[in-house]
C-alpha cells in the first residue's frame, strides 16, 4: 500500500504510446518539430487565450524560470511558508532569478489570503533598503491538498494587481484542481488574474514533462533566454512535447486526475477522526498520532511523516493508477484505528 507521493506512479499508457509514435523518423531540433510546434495551439485552445508555452523537464525549473522571468535579483516573491518554491527546490528560484527572496507568509492549510499579502507588502516599502516585491506564487493544488476557488484566485489576482505583482500558479497538480472545481482552466488562470503557470504533467501520467505558460506572450522572449541559459531547451522536444499533446487533446489529465481525486475521498472517509486538512485533491493529511502511525506501517502502509517525524501527522498520495485495492486495505487499515 504505497501512498507516498503520486511522483511513484507509472506512465500513462496512452502517453507511453504516445512517446513511442513520436519515436520514428528524423525531426527537427531545439522546439522545431511538427510536435512542439503544436502545443501552443493545443493550449490557446484549452485556456481559451492565445498562450506561449515552454516545455521543461522538472517541476523545480517551471517554477523557478517562470519566477525568473519576472523577478529581478533585488526582488521578492510572496508566498507561503509551506510552498513547495520555499522547501523544495534547494534555492532554485532565488538560483535562477540571481538572488531574488521568498517571502514566507501564514494561512490555513498552506493557502495565501489577500490580507496575508497586504501585510507583506506593507512591511516591505520598496526603498532602496528592502527587497521589493516583484511577484505573487501559490500552488494549486496547496501543499495541505487544498483547493484555490474562482472568488479566492481572483481576490488574490486583484491584490497582485493592484501592487504591480506578477501573479504565478505553482500547478504541479493543477489538474487535480481542475478535477476538483466545476470550473475551466481559463476560470482558473487568466481570467483570475494568473500571468504565469508552472503546468505539471509528471505527477498525473506524464513520464517527465512540465510546462511553464505564460498567459502574456509578451514575457515570451525573457523565458526563452531563461530557460536556454538554465539548461532546458530540449534538444530532442518532440518526445516531451508528444506526452503533453496526448495529455491533453482527449481530456486525459481530467480523468487521470479525477480517479486519483476520487479515490483519495474515500481514504478521508475512512481516515475522518484523524484529518488534519480537508480532502479536495488527491491528498490526504492524517493525525493521529506516532503510535497508530506506526501501526499502519506495521500493517504494510507506506507514507511520509508531515511536519518533523514526532508531529504524529502524516501525508497519503492517491496516485492516478493507485489500485482499488490498496485503497480498499488501506481503508480497512485506518478503520482499526478507531
Amino acid at each position: 500500500m504505497d501512498f507516498r507521493s503520486d511522483n511513484t506512479s507509472t506512465c500513462a499508457p496512452e502517453i507511453m504510446a504516445a512517446v513511442q509514435a513520436a519515436n520514428a523518423g528524423i525531426a527537427s531540433a531545439y522546439g522545431a518539430d511538427e510536435l512542439t510546434q503544436r502545443l501552443d495551439a493545443a493550449f490557446s485552445a484549452l485556456f481559451e487565450c492565445e498562450v506561449a508555452v515552454f516545455l521543461v523537464t522538472t517541476g523545480t525549473a517551471a517554477n523557478s524560470i517562470a519566477l525568473a522571468s519576472a523577478v529581478p535579483p533585488w526582488g521578492g516573491v510572496i508566498c507561503h511558508e509551506e510552498a513547495h518554491i520555499a522547501c523544495d527546490e534547494c534555492g532554485a528560484p532565488e538560483f535562477y532569478s540571481g538572488g531574488a527572496k521568498l517571502l514566507l507568509v501564514r494561512g490555513e492549510n498552506a493557502k495565501v489570503a489577500p490580507a496575508a499579502v497586504a501585510d507583506m507588502l506593507a512591511r516591505h516599502t520598496r526603498s532602496p533598503h528592502a527587497v521589493k516585491p516583484a511577484a505573487l506564487s501559490i500552488s494549486q493544488t496547496t501543499e495541505r491538498g487544498a483547493v484555490y476557488t474562482r472568488d479566492e484566485l481572483a481576490a488574490l489576482g486583484a491584490t497582485a494587481r493592484a501592487a504591480d505583482l506578477a501573479f504565478h500558479v505553482d500547478g504541479a497538480r493543477f489538474a487535480n484542481a481542475v478535477a476538483a472545481l466545476s470550473a475551466s482552466p481559463a476560470q482558473l488562470s487568466w481570467k483570475a488574474g494568473v500571468d504565469l503557470l508552472s503546468f505539471g504533467a509528471t505527477k498525473n501520467g506524464a513520464m517527465s514533462a512540465e510546462a511553464i505558460v505564460a498567459f502574456d506572450p509578451a514575457r515570451a522572449e525573457e523565458i526563452v533566454r531563461r530557460r536556454k541559459r538554465g539548461g532546458h531547451l530540449l534538444s530532442k522536444g518532440r518526445y516531451a512535447a508528444a506526452q503533453m499533446l496526448a495529455y491533453l487533446e482527449s481530456g486525459l489529465w481530467l480523468r487521470l486526475a479525477a480517479r486519483a481525486n476520487n479515490l483519495a475521498q474515500r481514504l478521508g472517509d475512512a481516515a475522518r477522526p484523524f484529518l488534519s486538512a480537508p480532502v479536495e485533491s488527491n491528498q490526504v493529511f492524517i493525525k493521529p498520532g506516532n503510535e497508530d502511525l506506526a501501526r499502519l506501517r506495521a500493517g504494510g502502509a507506506l507514507f511520509y511523516d508531515w511536519g518533523g517525524e514526532d508531529t504524529g501527522e502524516a501525508r497519503l498520495v492517491v496516485s492516478w493508477n493507485q489500485a482499488e485495492a490498496e485503497v480498499d486495505a488501506m481503508c480497512a487499515l485506518l478503520n482499526t484505528l478507531r
